[in-house]
């Protein structure tokens, strides 16, 4: 009986140890406001009191996210692993299952508070992604091609960018490309001569970046062969293999069940690098769209990861990592890696006016966790469903200008949608448009992602961060590109907006020169972008 009561003892402690948590309630500074958590929250933040729960243990909200908030006030909170946040009764409230979190006093300001949790958390790695993401508009073959990506319409689609005067950037070709996920080999009945497609776009002016995920089909021959490799995520509850292992776990995604690679280990990480290096080299490659690697897709009981001391954002982590071994990259789903030379995107929006509005905030959350080279959804919005079985003659041209004018001042823009099918003559004229700014500004958003790879400053900023103090904690539809230029994109179907200016002299695009301190409504038909270079 002595020893069933050590058991019972020792089994109720090991409970209490497993479910412990962390709650800290910090009292809120007169004024102080709170931004952070995760890109997609940014419509939310920052903070207000009685707000819904945020908890970054469970998700990543499918897009960039970090244990990090930063106050205008000039403290932060930073924990290396996950935890829950509200605001309740004038208290920051934050759970943690791994330890106390309290906040750290850095200054007096937003701006004080993200550099030093910067400079001693996530410092920047000096380098930046190539050039061609930030001086010219990247394309993607997603709402074109959906899953039906094939090289006759690739071949049509990029010689259609070049035909209607569009700048040759990035080009990245989506998901569909492969047999079968997990293969790593091209369709050839879709495919077939995928190099000289590839060595076709480099010769127009292309980077060429093909989709990859972390899945692996459970029907086909990979899988069989690596069962009992160690290089897949197995099931607690799987049977033993051989080697001593569990079995393979079947996670669901949006198409279905898979299994995946453990990206928590470094063999499976080291054998998944190695064939997109080959793939690369056989098919003259320059880098990898990744996409796919989102904690929630991990976050079953069931999951055994390579450590027990691994949690799902782990797997996420592990996932960018990859990245830094291909310049050329992008990721829409990110866990920390702040200040790494990875291009960042902002989770799919819908082709509307609401998700046109998304924009600004977004982009500028994902600055303040540490992502500066970030680019906004795709042009028109990511989402296919919003174009799909839909008459494209009777979509919105002025929605699409304005997501076209919304991201021309960003550090990135990506079109995917053909501007040249859907629209008129002077809809399409002003796309071009925006997409030859983008291109003139070149030089100095280069300057600036120089910059943050070196200060970790983010490349879009919101107003309260250059300008605190002065009563912009709130302001979610204008941002300053670097410390020089206030952008005000129309984010409405109307053609005028309200602007906010700091204290100072501002220069509008049209040459007006306006005293700062004020709001002023100006005029803004779709033929204009409104900014303001600061004097």
């Amino acid at each position: 009986m002595k020893g069933i009561s050590y058991f019972f003892v020792f089994l109720l402690a090991a409970i209490c140890a497993h479910a412990a948590s962390y709650t800290s309630s910090i009292k809120l500074l007169d004024g102080e406001k709170w931004w952070g958590g995760a890109t997609a929250l940014g419509h939310m933040l920052p903070l207000s009191d009685g707000g819904k729960t945020c908890d970054l243990r469970k998700t990543c909200y499918s897009n960039q996210a970090a244990p990090l908030l930063v106050s205008s006030k000039g403290r932060y909170i930073w924990s290396d692993k996950p935890f829950a946040f509200k605001i309740k009764d004038g208290s920051l409230v934050i759970v943690s299952d791994f330890e106390k979190v309290e906040p750290a006093k850095a200054g007096k300001t937003l701006k004080d508070a993200y550099l030093a949790a910067s400079k001693k958390h996530f410092p920047p790695d000096g380098k930046i992604p190539p050039e061609e993401f930030f001086s010219k508009p990247q394309f993607n073959t997603w709402i074109e091609l959906v899953r039906n990506q094939n090289q006759p319409d690739i071949e049509k689609y990029a010689e259609a960018i070049v035909a209607n005067g569009f700048p040759c950037g990035v080009i990245m070709i989506d998901g569909g490309w492969e047999r079968y996920y997990g293969m790593l080999e091209f369709r050839t009945d879709r495919f077939p001569n995928a190099k000289a497609l590839n060595e076709k776009l480099h010769k127009m002016g292309f980077k060429v970046l093909y989709w990859v995920g972390p899945f692996v089909a459970s029907a086909g021959g990979e899988y069989l062969e690596w069962r009992n490799e160690g290089v897949l995520l197995q099931s607690k509850k799987g049977k033993k293999l051989k080697n001593g292992r569990r079995d393979i776990a079947i996670c669901p995604f949006w198409s279905g069940y898979t299994a995946l690679y453990d990206m928590t280990n470094k063999k499976a990480r080291d054998h998944f690098i190695a064939r997109l290096k080959k793939l690369q080299s056989d098919y003259s490659i320059d880098g990898f769209k990744f996409d796919g690697g989102d904690s929630h897709y991990v976050t079953s009981p069931d999951i055994l990861f390579d450590s027990p001391d691994n949690v799902p954002n782990d797997y996420t982590e592990e996932w960018a990592k990859i990245g830094l071994e291909f310049p050329y990259n992008e990721y829409r789903a990110c866990w920390k890696m702040g200040g790494r030379a990875i291009v960042q995107r902002l989770l799919d929006k819908y082709y509307s006016w609401n998700d046109l509005k998304l924009l600004v905030p977004h982009m500028v959350a994902a600055g303040l966790i540490g992502h500066a080279y970030t680019c906004p959804d795709m042009i028109g919005g990511g989402d296919y469903i919003s174009f799909f079985n839909v008459d494209q003659s009777k979509l919105d041209q002025r929605l699409i200008v304005r997501f076209a004018q919304a991201s021309a001042l960003m550090p990135m823009m990506q079109f995917s949608l053909a501007p040249w099918r859907v629209l008129d003559k002077k809809h399409l004229d002003l796309c071009r448009q925006a997409a030859n700014l983008h291109v003139k500004f070149g030089d100095y958003i280069l300057k600036m992602a120089r910059h943050a790879s070196k200060s970790g400053e983010p490349i879009v900023r919101a107003m309260e961060y250059e300008f605190p103090n002065q009563g912009f904690e709130e302001c979610k539809d204008q941002y300053m590109l670097g410390d020089k230029y206030l952008v005000a994109p129309v984010l409405t179907p109307d053609d005028f907006r309200s602007v906010r200016l700091p204290d100072g002299k501002w220069r509008d695009e049209l040459g007006n020169v306006y005293e700062g301190g004020k709001t002023v409504r100006i005029d803004a038909p779709i033929e204009r972008l409104p900014y303001f270079e600061r004097l």
